[in-house]
């Protein structure tokens, strides 16, 4: 049987999340890109193989925050490759039932693209009717990378530029 493959927003549209105590937006400005390691749900990795090209874009999302919320925008800078830390005894996210031969967890790589002025919060985006289907909106959601539709993602870039010039998302 072959493997389904993961379902994407046709632009190439994601969400990411990170808690901003372990790699905030401000970390990705100043690094300027990084390696997105540690995803250990099949579901996230499917989508980083599957559906990732290069040039799309992601709303990076602080969780686990006071408060969460949207806090800029990031560009899949490189596709997906094994994540080295499944093979790293010392790492939190080693994997011993993963080989170097047929590696079970995958990482892309992420460049900066816009920190927003301020933090679209998880309770100002439930207040949006615009966003109610949003699978980040979703009860019981708890996927860190997932994908986003044109219009929701459209609709977060306008709530953004009304407290930010974005740059071209073209």
């Amino acid at each position: 049987m072959a493997k389904a493959k993961a379902k994407t927003s046709a632009a190439g549209l994601w969400l990411m999340k990170s808690e901003p105590e372990v790699f905030s937006i401000a970390d990705l400005e100043r690094d300027g890109t990084t390696t997105w390691e540690g995803v250990r749900n099949y579901t996230a990795r499917n989508f980083m193989r599957d559906g990732m090209k290069l040039g799309d874009l992601v709303l990076y999302y602080h969780s686990n925050a006071a408060p969460s919320g949207i806090a800029g925008l990031a560009r899949v800078s490189g596709l997906a490759e094994p994540d080295p830390t499944q093979f790293d005894p010392g790492s939190d996210y080693h994997d011993p039932g993963s080989s170097e031969s047929d590696p079970r967890w995958l990482m892309v790589r992420l460049g900066f693209v816009e920190r927003f002025s301020s933090l679209l919060s998880l309770d100002q985006l439930k207040s949006e009717a615009a966003l109610s289907g949003m699978p980040l909106l979703q009860r019981g959601q708890r996927l860190s990378v997932q994908p986003v539709s044109a219009a929701h993602f459209a609709h977060v870039l306008g709530l953004a530029s009304a407290r930010t010039p974005l740059p071209s998302v073209t």
